[in-house]
């Protein structure tokens, strides 16, 4: 028998025979929080910022009073055609490097940690979220999850081509730990937290 063989078998003989739960997250009080205070909260802590909205129209006003609206604005939103472009989709991604703001909806939100999941059937082209000068996400408060663990279980069995968890603007820091938002893309998130 060969070595590999031996340790493969002596692995097998000496497997554990009960198969141990995973832990209950109620200890780290993950069932008992706010989970839009908690999510409001991660998020703020790791840069990005949110507004409770009712509807797409109090979207539109907030972001013509706070954002350049002559600037380049797209999004995937069809309610938004007011304010951005959603005719953009079959450009050239190297179309868009002149994005001020982009806004999408997200399938749902982590409060744990802010994240938000995003998928390439929402997002028009991969790049977009990535490349404007500023991102506006927008998901609904029903849809927030407390962790990480139910994000996947909910994602487990779904099909989608590309899909990725945003959470708060890029950001990175240097060897001398000085903080840095918008180093490799949006240099800020604005979420949407719909009713």
């Amino acid at each position: 028998m060969s070595s590999r063989a031996t340790i493969l078998e002596k692995i097998k003989k000496n497997q554990p025979s009960v198969v141990s739960e995973l832990p209950s997250l109620t200890f780290l009080g993950l069932d008992t929080f706010d989970l839009h205070e908690k999510y409001k909260m991660v998020l703020k802590s790791i840069g990005g910022d949110f507004v409770d909205v009712q509807d797409y129209n109090a979207i539109i006003e907030f972001v013509k009073k706070n954002y350049d609206t002559e600037k380049r604005i797209i999004t995937t939103v069809p309610e938004l055609a007011e304010i951005a472009t959603i005719d953009w989709f079959n450009d050239d991604p190297h179309t868009l490097e002149d994005v001020e703001l982009t806004i999408v909806k997200a399938h749902f939100g982590v409060a744990e940690n802010s994240a938000l999941w995003v998928t390439d059937a929402i997002l028009g082209q991969r790049v977009s979220t990535f490349i404007p000068q500023f991102l506006a996400i927008i998901v609904n408060k029903n849809d927030i999850l407390a962790t990480m663990h139910q994000a996947y279980e909910r994602i487990g069995s779904q099909e989608y081509g590309f899909g990725t968890f945003i959470a708060g603007p890029s950001k990175t820091a240097d060897i001398e730990q000085s903080l840095v938002l918008g180093a490799h893309g949006a240099r800020g998130l604005m979420v949407f937290l719909m009713e």
